[in-house]
């Protein structure tokens, strides 16, 4: 009796490959690893602490996650391009104070000081992307010396004292909910949404992507690299001041101490951790938004297993190293792959 082996079916070799295919696709996906990060670390501390994943704690985390995640969606854009944005904070706290100032000191309703305030942030970011491109200044230097400038005016205007007496405007946008869920979360999704859809599905979008990636290889493809350069820094800038109208409403007072100081390294902490890359080019919303989930689920937990607080920056530059080397380890093993 003959005996012999019989050849796997041609249908056996193909799903084989296609879920080789898969995996490798997810791995060099970024989002896969930080949204499983951000399920794992939220399980492990509501098992721990039950009163983590209570309503008022889930809330509370919302109104962070949304001003948080505003200015690391602008960050985000900036960093598409291959620049860098190191005023977001700055510009955010000046914003906080610009508002309170027009509002209380000049009188202006709320809506118009709102509006002169973003007129004013979307100038600042105005100048910043036409000195990147037409002075040719390192993004670095040129947000460095708005984040210097922002922090002198925001003292400068307010002496060392709170503004008080803000309309009632800025707290039924910052303290608002929508069935149970924060106003502010619900702007910070929509704008994610819409920023998702210009990156994801404009051909605007896509030149970023190409300007950050290679903006000679870009310019000779006809792209206006200028223009999208200078547009992603004034977005930037407004989303600073977008941000400062929910923390003004949560706050309740133009005040200067520690109000946007720091954020601008949690920003690029969440844009790089979502996976975008410091070198432009390379980079998701989603992956952005649960970067900035992961960083408030691990700044909460902190508190909530009532950690010392001076442990948290360092438990936060842990995470980002991690991501910057994760990052750097990626486009090797892309690159070796060609």
């Amino acid at each position: 009796m003959n005996t012999s082996t019989a050849a796997a079916p041609p249908e056996t070799y193909v799903d084989t490959e296609q879920r080789r295919s898969l995996l490798r696709r997810m791995g060099e996906t970024p989002e896969v690893g930080v949204v499983a990060a951000c399920v794992v670390v939220f399980v492990a501390l509501a098992v721990d602490k039950s009163s983590f994943a209570g309503a008022v704690n889930l809330q509370g985390m919302g109104f962070d996650l949304a001003q948080y995640g505003l200015i690391a969606i602008g960050e985000s854009l900036v960093i598409l391009t291959g620049g860098i944005d190191l005023s977001v904070g700055a510009l955010l706290g000046t914003s906080v104070i610009l508002m309170s100032w027009f509002n209380v000191r000049a009188g202006l309703p709320a809506g118009l000081a709102i509006l002169i305030t973003l007129a004013i942030a979307g100038t600042v970011g105005l100048l910043h992307g036409l000195a990147v491109t037409r002075l040719k200044m390192a993004p670095f230097v040129v947000t460095l010396v708005t984040y210097t400038v922002a922090q002198g005016v925001t003292l400068a205007i307010t002496s060392g004292t709170s503004i008080t007496g803000i309309s009632g405007v800025f707290a039924d946008v910052g303290q608002t909910y929508v069935a149970q869920i924060p106003l502010p979360l619900v702007l910070f999704a929509v704008v994610a949404v819409v920023a998702w859809f210009f990156l994801e599905r404009t051909y605007a979008g896509r030149q970023v992507y190409a300007v950050g990636g290679n903006a000679e290889a870009a310019r000779l493809a006809g792209i206006r690299g200028e223009r999208r350069i200078v547009s992603m820094y004034v977005t930037s800038s407004l989303l600073s001041a977008f941000a400062g109208i929910m923390v003004l409403g949560r706050i309740g007072v133009g005040s200067a101490s520690g109000v946007g100081v720091g954020w601008e390294l949690s920003a690029i902490a969440a844009a790089v951790i979502g996976g975008v890359s410091l070198v432009g080019g390379q980079g998701r919303i989603l992956g952005i938004v649960a970067g900035t989930i992961l960083l408030e689920l691990i700044n909460n937990g902190l508190t909530t297993l009532q950690i010392n607080s001076n442990y948290t920056n360092i438990v936060l530059g842990c995470v980002l190293g991690l991501a910057i080397t994760a990052d750097r380890l990626r486009a090797r093993s892309i690159a070796k792959r060609g």
